[in-house]
């Protein structure tokens, strides 16, 4: 179950309608963050509680959170329509009940959640293999957990996004391959032999991401280990 991005204002407009799905989905989230799926459940809140404290702070922005799939005839009137909802107390009364109840239930949630994101990272070491590279805007990065001997390859480049003025840094991966690592085959080892197998990368950053603790791999230890990545690499700026 996902909260629909125009969750507050879609369908009926009602507090106890709208407690119904927001625990609805809130229980859901409680459930994977019992099974330690961190994901896409923690992304998803951090984005609702964030857009209802910008509705809450601008109330003109409740205009903007209608949905947008509407006939033409309506979006003619759809000016009109936000005028008379912004003039009509009860429904505005009802909004303003309806985010004063999610807040404090997203930030409940988004805080256990981030206690197991910090848990999860805590147990995560992040190292370079080989000689380190001045470039670190593109490379590799390995994935092991036990009892896993074999070792998830990613090939990785960091992209850029936000303002000029205020940028911020991702990660993009794409699967490699995976390798079993031995004691004569060792992570050294294989990155010489992707060095090899992709000569446009000579001289690869690659580091190695190695989880104490068996995670949830997709929901859990990836996306931690993208954000360790990120924060590695943008070090030196």
């Amino acid at each position: 179950m996902v909260l629909n991005e125009n969750w507050l204002t879609e369908g009926l407009i009602d507090f106890e309608y709208k407690k119904y799905i927001l625990l609805a989905y809130l229980k859901k989230v409680k459930e994977s963050f019992h099974r330690v799926e961190l994901y896409p459940f923690l992304s998803d809140m951090v984005y609702h509680y964030r857009n209802l404290l910008a509705v809450q702070a601008n109330k003109s922005m409740i205009y903007d959170a209608f949905p947008k799939e509407l006939s033409s005839e309506d979006i003619k009137n759809l000016e009109l329509n936000y005028r008379t909802i912004m003039e009509d107390d009860a429904i505005m009364k009802e909004i303003e009940s309806i985010i004063d109840f999610a807040l404090p239930m997203l930030k409940s949630h988004l805080e256990e959640g981030s206690v197991i994101y910090e848990y999860v990272a805590s147990k995560c070491e992040i190292e370079p293999i080989g000689l380190s590279s001045l470039a670190l805007n593109e490379g590799y990065l390995f994935i092991t957990q036990p009892p896993e001997t074999e070792t998830k390859i990613y090939r990785y480049h960091t992209t850029i996004f936000g303002s000029s003025t205020d940028p911020y840094k991702g990660i993009a991966l794409d699967y490699v391959f995976k390798e079993k690592r031995t004691l004569s085959n060792s992570y050294e080892k294989i990155k010489l032999k992707l060095i090899r197998q992709f000569q446009d990368l000579p001289n690869p950053a690659t580091f190695l991401i190695l989880s104490k603790l068996k995670f949830p791999f997709t929901p859990t230890l990836m996306p931690v280990a993208k954000r360790m990545l990120v924060k590695e690499v943008s070090k030196d700026g």
